[in-house]
Parts: structure tokens; C-alpha cells; sequence
């Protein structure tokens, strides 16, 4: 810390040199001894921003844009604290095995109850963690449409056409991505509620991936390949997805609803084990709290997720064409019996694709 004399407001015989000996060293060690105690004298402490990550799906990646910041300005005008929402983004199933390998995600917000529950397994999520919130901690939910091109040259309407011959059909992995996985159990589910057998169902899902050219690990690889790489015939994808990939492109594609698809809820959790660890408990569950409420589920239902919220769905009821749905527990059995059958290593899945 400098001294700095006003030599233009001193007389001479008052500046330092003017002064005797023994004035010029009392004022020197009076100025040394403010010098040190102006450095001791702590700085104003700067309150760390509390940050939050959330790991979730590749296809919420502009959802969860939009609802960060009003989250943040909401929990400072409440709390008078600063916080940050960081993503991650991939499949869904990719996802939850990097934060049971550590991901420090305080969140998870995914598009299937099995990828939380594996969670629960690998001690990291609560095992009530579908009761600590609404709807089964699912705020919002989707269903498996089509994306084809302009015109639809192949014609494709319903869940039988994607397993005819000369139809390219573009579906992530369901091995890493829940997006896949519904596409298969969706497939699957339809011949079933229509009244047919386990074997015709399985004839179905198998014609349909030996239409797959491309197997892409997540569902916006999969919107890639189809509205850029110009590969396929039609995409199979959330009902959001396809939403945006026509705001994007316009006229080059058109979407279309099959009669009947399958109910694609998007849950979420608090991740315990970090939450605990790092005393993030009271914000990362202000947070998921948050998604229901109405300036949430406006955002949701701009992007073309259906909103829980009664008053936000019928407002935007012209936005979400009305469709049968069927559920993965009243088909399958539930989500740990699905994954057991279909996806576990040796399931349906492997078989099919293997003989493909």
C-alpha cells in the first residue's frame, strides 16, 4: 500500500524532508505500522455460488435451457442466494451408468422410470424416490411419433409399416438410449394391444430393426443422421423431437401420429448420495419441485412435452394431437420386467439384432 502526499496542499516546512531526524522515523514506522494493518485487515467475503448438475436425456437439452434460468432468478428472489444449473446430456441409459460410476449429478431427470431404479440399485437414488414427488416424479411426459419426409414418399402411417421391405427406419440403440427402448416396446405393445401373440409381436420389432441402417447411441444422434445425413425414411422419436427438427428444417419433413403409441414419461430424482454429501439437498429438491410449477410447465409445453399441469394442457391442447396411449406396466409388467425380457444382455433385443 503506497502513501501518497498532497504535496500541492503542505507547506514546505512540513513536508517529510523538512521534518527532524526523529520526526521522519516516528512517521515512518506510524505509516509502516498502518501500511501492515490495512494488509491484515481481511477482505469482504464472496458467498460461493451453490451450482447444480443435472444429468439427463439428449433430448432435453433446450428444455432444460429455457427452465435453468427461471429456476435461478427464482431461488435468489426466495432465498437471496446465487445459484447455477449445470447439464449434461446423452442416452438416457448412458447417462445413469455415469452417475452410478460418479457423475456428480445432484439431479436426474430421465425418460424412463428403469434407468432411476438402477440407480436405487447401485445405492446412489432412494428407493421411494417415485413417491417424493407428483405423478409418479414424472412433471411431464411424451409418446413415440413419426418424422418422414416431405410428401411421404413410403407412405409410413402405423407401427406395421416400419417392418415392410425398402423402409428405412432411423431408432437410436435400446440398449443406451430410452428413446430406443420405447421404439421397441412401443413396436412391440402395438401388435399386442391390437390382439396379437408374442410371436407376431416379435416378428414385427425384428423386421423393423433389419430396416435400421444406423444405430445410433441417443436420440439426437438419431435426428442427425436422419435430418442431416439425409439417411432413413422415417425417424421414430419423442413427440417433442420431432417438433423440433420440423421447426429447424420446415417443409422438408412432415409428422406423423400412429393410432396408437406408447405413454413416455420423463421422471426425476435427487441424487442422494451427492446431495448429502455436498449439502445440496434443500435446492436440488426446489429444483425438481420447480418443474411443476405453472411457469414450468408453460416452458414444457412450448416444447411440445405434455404439461401435468391441468390449466397449461388445455390451454395448449391444439399443440398435442390426441392419441391412444398404452403404459409400459400394463403391457409389460413394469420397467424391471421389460428390462429382465427385452434389454438385459441376452434379451430379445440381442437375439433379434443379432440374426438381423
Amino acid at each position: 500500500m503506497a502513501l501518497c502526499f498532497p504535496h500541492e496542499s503542505i507547506m514546505p516546512s512540513q513536508r517529510p524532508s523538512a521534518l527532524p531526524a526523529n520526526a521522519r522515523r516516528r512517521l515512518l514506522a506510524a505509516a509502516t505500522v498502518a501500511t501492515a494493518l490495512a494488509l491484515a485487515l481481511p477482505l469482504p467475503a464472496l458467498a460461493a455460488e451453490t451450482a447444480l448438475l443435472n444429468a439427463s436425456y439428449d433430448v432435453a437439452r433446450e428444455l432444460f435451457k429455457d427452465l435453468n434460468p427461471v429456476f435461478v432468478a427464482e431461488w435468489k428472489r426466495n432465498t437471496g442466494e446465487a445459484i447455477s444449473i449445470n447439464q449434461s446430456h446423452g442416452g438416457s441409459s448412458k447417462q445413469a451408468r455415469s452417475v452410478a460410476d460418479g457423475m456428480e449429478a445432484a439431479v436426474v431427470t430421465m425418460n424412463q422410470a428403469n434407468d432411476i431404479d438402477m440407480l436405487v440399485e447401485r445405492g446412489v437414488v432412494a428407493p421411494d424416490w417415485a413417491k417424493r414427488f407428483p405423478h409418479n416424479a414424472a412433471p411431464f411426459y411424451s409418446t413415440m411419433v413419426y418424422l418422414v419426409r416431405k410428401g411421404n414418399p413410403k407412405q409410413i402411417k402405423n407401427w406395421d409399416d416400419l417392418g415392410k421391405p425398402g423402409v428405412k427406419v432411423i431408432v437410436p440403440n435400446p440398449k443406451t438410449s430410452g428413446n430406443g427402448r420405447y421404439t421397441y416396446l412401443a413396436a412391440w405393445g402395438s401388435v399386442l394391444k391390437k390382439g396379437g401373440g408374442e410371436a407376431q409381436a416379435r416378428d414385427l420389432v425384428a423386421r423393423l430393426f433389419k430396416n435400421v441402417p444406423v444405430l445410433d447411441a441417443g436420440g439426437r444422434a438419431a435426428t442427425t443422421t436422419f435430418t442431416q445425413r439425409q439417411i432413413g425414411d422415417v425417424l421414430v422419436t419423442f413427440e417433442n423431437e420431432v417438433q423440433l427438427a420440423r421447426n429447424e428444417f420446415g417443409a422438408d419433413f412432415e409428422v406423423v401420429y400412429p393410432a396408437l403409441s406408447i405413454l413416455a414419461e420423463s421422471p426425476v430424482a435427487v441424487v442422494d448420495k451427492v446431495v448429502d454429501r455436498r449439502g445440496l439437498r434443500k435446492p436440488a429438491t426446489a429444483y425438481l419441485q420447480f418443474l411443476y410449477s405453472e411457469p414450468a410447465q408453460e416452458i414444457i409445453a412450448k416444447h411440445h412435452m405434455r404439461p401435468r399441469s391441468e390449466a397449461v394442457a388445455k390451454k395448449y391442447a391444439a399443440a398435442f394431437p390426441q392419441i391412444k396411449l398404452f403404459t409400459v406396466d400394463e403391457v409389460f409388467g413394469g420397467w424391471k420386467q421389460a428390462q429382465k425380457r427385452h434389454f438385459d444382455d441376452g434379451g430379445e433385443f440381442d437375439k433379434i439384432y443379432q440374426s438381423k
